[in-house]
């Protein structure tokens, strides 16, 4: 194999190595070439095709110091991708030729080895990256319901930690988030940002600890996977309709053998960065929908912060790698921005409950989104946890379940698992809302005795409109089908002759509010805390 340039660094001779396959690209007459460049990584876009070669770095998270780790990287990062990404990730090709006259995915011949190895991708178009889109302002909440979905369905299938794996063990995650601290030591920034870390430091090291149990549990139950790893806006595309999961972590398998709950909390966070946090509770509330694990609800602050704090530590590592003061003071912001967002997601915040109240086609489902989104709640409904017990998706129908899910026993299963979750929820100093008719008093108590007995404020959200009203929506529902409840007239007829009153207390407690048109929260909020011992409006 022809020599590299002798007096260059290994890092000198790669960018060398991707500056001439970009020429040799521009030579060729290729559309749209451009060369670009991550902390760990060179990318050479070319006409329909991307290219990614790994930098020759030796990091404490990533070893890519020889030429086989390179190529060993580069092989799962193919089987990887192609988990949620097949049509974009195509195969590894070798770098062949000189140092001088490099080709991409000539033949291997007597000269030796390669001089590099490339990951060969399809290349998309820019505008698909969610990251752009939320800059845009087109990221919407249709986009992120499909994206809870497929996040769901590719934990799903993703393989199980084995027990004797040293996956997601839960001293190796502190470890890791303990890690960050020492390049964020070395970031410039304000004088109070050593005394900020420092906090951080504790506030991770303590609530982590604490948590310590409920992850080794939820490892044991089957919860670390192998995730994506760096589930955030950067790496997630909308392509021909549907959102693409791309660039999962291949150079530290402790990076994404993780708990879902960690996984999902990186987006969650993300969401958060970039001032779309209605959104960061859309996707929680639609994942939690479709993966009934509320267990990750207590460790989500935690999670969140961590994820921060990796952006934030990669972001400064660019901070040092840039190529001019304008980079590097671009990348020393980014970091300084996500560490002040640790700050919010960290703060402790005020658990209370409320119960939706209303007959069927009231609007609770859908009038309640907003609330939980603009107030940063965890939502629970019957009409999905019933069907949950059951075995069945939110969208699908019982019918072929023999004795059905709608008798008294299948009714206290499913309260009682409300219940639980109530409970799991506030415990963890989350605010819930639980979605369900709550026509009976007998449904309403135990609830409210939950609320009395954790000392947590509680409302009641009672939504109604006219009977035509109803009577419409619940027919509408019905023809168009896919949602979780299966309520129709002959339900609604009942549930109007035979609901309980709310008592005097329960009234002091209510807002009452007529879905004939949409809520607009921002104004009945002022009314919402005005009920005894509920709290002022949040900002999430």
């Amino acid at each position: 194999m022809p020599a590299a340039p002798a007096t260059a660094t290994a890092e000198q001779r790669t960018a060398a190595l991707a500056a001439r396959l970009r020429d040799a690209a521009l030579a060729r007459g290729e559309a749209d070439v451009q060369l670009l460049q991550t902390h760990i990584s060179w990318l050479l876009l070319a006409g329909d095709m991307a290219y990614k070669l790994k930098k020759p770095l030796t990091l404490d998270f990533l070893d890519f110091g020889t030429l086989a780790q390179r190529h060993a990287a580069c092989l799962q990062e193919l089987r990887l991708n192609r988990r949620t990404a097949p049509g974009l990730y195509l195969d590894v090709q070798p770098i062949t030729g000189s140092w001088q006259a490099p080709a991409i995915g000539g033949p291997i011949g007597d000269a030796g080895p390669p001089l590099e190895w490339a990951v060969r991708m399809r290349r998309f178009p820019a505008t698909a990256l969610m990251a752009g889109m939320a800059a845009r302002g087109e990221l919407a909440a249709p986009h992120i319901d499909a994206l809870a979905r497929a996040i769901a369905a590719f934990q799903a299938q993703a393989a199980v930690a084995d027990a004797d794996s040293p996956w997601g063990q839960p001293a190796s995650l502190a470890r890791l988030a303990d890690d960050n601290f020492s390049t964020l030591f070395g970031l410039q920034g304000p004088p109070d940002l050593p005394k900020q870390l420092q906090n951080l430091q504790q506030w991770t090291h303590t609530q982590g600890q604490r948590l310590m149990p409920l992850m080794a549990a939820r490892r044991a139950q089957g919860q670390v996977r192998e995730g994506h790893g760096d589930l955030h806006l950067g790496n997630l595309l909308w392509l021909h309709g549907q959102p693409v999961l791309f660039d999962a972590i291949e150079f530290n398998p402790a990076l994404r053998w993780l708990d879902t709950a960690c996984d999902l909390a990186f987006l969650f966070m993300d969401l958060h960065a970039h001032g779309l946090a209605p959104l960061a509770w859309r996707l929680l509330n639609a994942w939690l929908e479709r993966t009934g694990d509320f267990g990750a609800v207590p460790r989500l602050p935690w999670d969140a912060v961590y994820r921060a704090l990796v952006r934030a530590k990669v972001a400064a590592l660019q901070a040092r790698q840039g190529a001019d003061e304008n980079a590097r003071q671009t990348a020393r912001q980014q970091a300084l921005r996500y560490v002040q967002l640790t700050t919010r997601l960290a703060a402790p915040r005020r658990p209370w409950l409320a119960l939706t109240h209303g007959v069927s086609g009231a609007g609770k489902s859908s009038q309640s989104q907003g609330l939980i989104e603009q107030q940063g709640l965890v939502r629970v409904r019957a009409d999905v946890e019933r069907k949950r017990l059951y075995g069945l998706p939110p969208e699908a129908r019982s019918a072929h379940v023999p004795g059905g899910i709608y008798g008294e026993d299948a009714s206290d299963r499913t309260f009682a698992r409300l219940l639980d979750v109530a409970r799991l929820c506030l415990q963890a100093g989350q605010p819930v809302l639980v979605d369900a008719t709550f026509l009976h008093a007998a449904r309403r108590a135990p609830f409210i005795a939950l609320a009395r007995e954790l000392g947590a404020p509680w409302c009641i959200l009672s939504f109604s409109a006219p009977e035509a009203v109803l009577r419409e929506r619940v027919r509408q529902r019905q023809a168009r089908g896919g949602d979780a409840s299966e309520a129709g007239e002959a339900v609604l007829d009942s549930q109007l002759a035979h609901r309980d009153p709310l008592t005097p207390e329960e009234q002091a407690h209510t807002l009452a509010l007529d879905t004939t048109a949409p809520v607009h929260w921002p104004a009945a909020w002022p009314r919402l805390s005005s009920l005894p011992g509920m709290p002022p409006p949040e900002t999430v």
